[in-house]
């Protein structure tokens, strides 16, 4: 089946069907709150200049859901702060709308937000419609957003690239402001940093100071709640930060203690405040995800507001049991360990290209394994592992059976309860490892860790994958659409989804098409991150009849804008080195539960 994707014509492609293999790889605007008295946004936007905003979901006034990143395939982003009442933010209305029409044919939205106390649907409504607003108006009535810009005032407006990037905060221009107003503008701040950016130039004036009404703040915990480690904060952490961060893990610190997170407070602060930690690339309206990293609103406003009352500890009789961790493990204790038989040596520098290390199981029966986790020896130097799996004896080294992987930020396989992955008897293992040379020589001896089922699964389960490795992405292209393809030859159900490209990767969509030409997104990825490798478990299974056709879209920024390319200017290409590219939309399935005849005890023949 062949594919032509939407490069300007210029990326030819083929999708690729069913191959039955895994290929050899796995590879923000500083979202504090303003301290009291802080006088407007000029306070913070020295910080936010270059920060890269998370997406974000509001609604319109007629109650439709709108995702920023829904905006991302232009060039420009506008963000401004708009209120109903506020005299000086009308009075830049009629600009704004005229500014939206002359530049959309240049690929900029101007995307407005209400985050006013005062204001509502309807209110907001008869304000676009008595100004003639005809861009997007989104309303943040939990001031949401407002927090996630950091901003102060209306009008304040926010020029970000196509990454979503701040690359200008300030006023629209200088016309207007507390006390006076000219006829004319002496300068139009906003368009200069506007043209400046689709000149492919740097912003030359990159914040401003804003005139206007200051946005009233309403605390989304009651004034008087006086939050404590003891007795909140360490409950967050605990659920939400201690699973990567504990000893031995890739995480860089461990959270478990009073004095762990104290000492780390302003650092939390913003990487949450961010939404940056904990990671989490999905499109909230698509799919349901058991290991949906990101934290609640609540818990949000409560870590930020025990950091901000200066993290006490509290009673130490209200702490919480510290949870306990298997030392470097995040599945917990193994039940089995399975280890590199030799150290490799990886080289100072240089280009190392995949090792290939046979492991032997030393079992005489089939082992179930209903966890799977690799462990680096040494983590600087370690890109990813997959494990594989053959018969003894063999020689192959791909095209095997995979059980599992580790890359940048990827968490480990987990398996429902029920379910579980055969290493069969006579079976050996197989870790493919990439080394990266991070600049001093480094010893490895990499292992896997599995968690094996307490009783023989009722059902087995298996990877999929829709793969491209057809493709070219030529050089400055900033949105090359590469597509990929495979049909569901039975029923299924689907446990998992998993996205990878590498550091040009931009974003990346699994739809189902079912057998009736209904069609549903799986799971959106809108600004995917090579530094986090997620598989989406889903929360429940879903059922995939036969005959349905999963499509996956990837797009890749080949561009300047894109601060991991390591060089725009070369035509890119499938290839194992982080510096190619890959497109697979990896899958994990189970068949559908078995009917009674089919099997002893409950377990399937199929599985025997």
């Amino acid at each position: 089946m062949i594919y032509l994707s939407n490069c300007s014509l210029r990326c030819l492609l083929s999708g690729i069907t069913a191959l039955p293999f895994l290929v050899g790889a796995f590879a923000l605007s500083s979202g504090v709150r303003p301290a009291a008295g802080a006088d407007d946004v000029t306070v913070r936007a020295a910080d936010m200049i270059g920060r890269r905003i998370a997406d974000f979901v509001l609604q319109d006034t007629t109650g439709k859901e709108v995702a920023f990143s829904d905006f991302r395939d232009t060039r420009v982003r506008v963000v401004v702060f708009m209120g109903t009442e506020c005299p000086v933010g009308n009075a830049y209305v009629p600009d704004i709308v005229e500014f939206q029409k002359q530049y959309r044919d240049q690929s900029v939205q101007v995307i407005g937000v209400n985050a006013m106390l005062s204001d509502t649907a309807e209110s907001i409504q008869k304000h676009m419609t008595e100004y003639k607003i005809d861009f997007p108006v989104l309303i943040d009535n939990q001031q949401t957003v407002a927090d996630l810009f950091s901003v102060v005032r209306i009008p304040t407006t926010f020029v970000l690239d196509r990454r979503g990037r701040i690359r200008y905060v300030g006023r629209f221009d200088d016309r207007v402001g507390i006390g006076f107003q000219r006829d004319a503008a002496r300068r139009s701040d906003l368009e200069e940093a506007v043209k400046e950016l689709l000149a492919g130039k740097e912003v030359s004036v990159a914040q401003t100071k804003v005139d206007g009404c200051k946005i009233t703040r309403q605390s989304r915990l009651p004034k008087d709640h006086s939050v404590t480690y003891a007795k909140e904060a360490a409950e967050i952490l605990h659920k939400r930060c201690a699973g990567c961060h504990h000893a031995d893990t890739a995480a860089p610190f461990s959270l478990l203690t009073y004095n762990d997170s104290k000492e780390r407070a302003e650092m939390i602060r913003e990487v949450v405040a961010d939404r940056r930690m904990p990671p989490w690339d999905a499109d909230a309206r698509h799919g349901k995800f058991e290991n949906d990293l990101r934290m609640k609103q609540h818990e949000i406003d409560t870590l930020l507001a025990w950091i901000d009352q200066g993290t006490p500890l509290g009673d130490e009789k209200d702490l919480p049991e510290s949870p306990k961790f298997a030392s470097g493990w995040i599945i917990g204790q193994p039940d089995m360990v399975f280890k590199m038989q030799e150290e490799f040596t990886v080289p100072a520098k240089g280009t190392v290209q995949y090792q290939y290390f046979v492991v032997p199981t030393n079992v005489d029966h089939d082992l179930w394994v209903q966890a799977v986790e690799p462990r680096p020896g040494s983590r600087g130097v370690v890109h990813h592992i997959i494990v594989y799996m053959r018969k003894i004896g063999s020689k192959q080294q791909k095209g095997l059976p995979s059980i599992g992987g580790m890359a940048v930020g990827e968490e480990p396989v987990i398996m429902p309860e029920g379910t579980g992955m055969k290493i069969p008897k006579g079976y050996e293992l197989i870790l493919q490892v990439h080394y990266t040379p991070n600049g001093k020589e480094a010893i490895d001896r990499s292992e896997v860790g599995v968690i094996l089922c307490k009783q023989p699964p009722q059902r087995e389960v298996h990877l999929g994958m829709a793969i491209n490795p057809l493709f070219f992405i030529p050089p400055g292209d900033p949105r090359c659409e590469v597509l990929s393809t495979t049909t569901i030859p039975t029923d299924i159900e689907l446990l998992s989804l998993m996205p990878h490209m590498h550091v040009r990767g931009r974003d990346f969509k699994f739809t189902a098409v079912y057998p009736n030409g209904q069609s549903e997104v799986l799971l959106n990825v809108p600004n995917y991150d090579f530094q986090w490798q997620h598989r989406y478990r889903l929360s429940t299974p879903k059922k995939i009849p036969a005959g349905t056709r999963i499509d996956c879209v990837a797009h890749f920024d080949n561009s300047s804008e894109n601060p991991g390319n390591p060089d725009p200017t070369k035509l890119v290409t499938w290839g194992e080195q982080t510096w190619e590219e890959m497109m697979i939309g990896f899958y994990t399935y189970v068949d559908p539960l078995p009917s009674p005849s089919q099997g002893t005890n409950g377990v399937s023949d199929t599985l025997k």
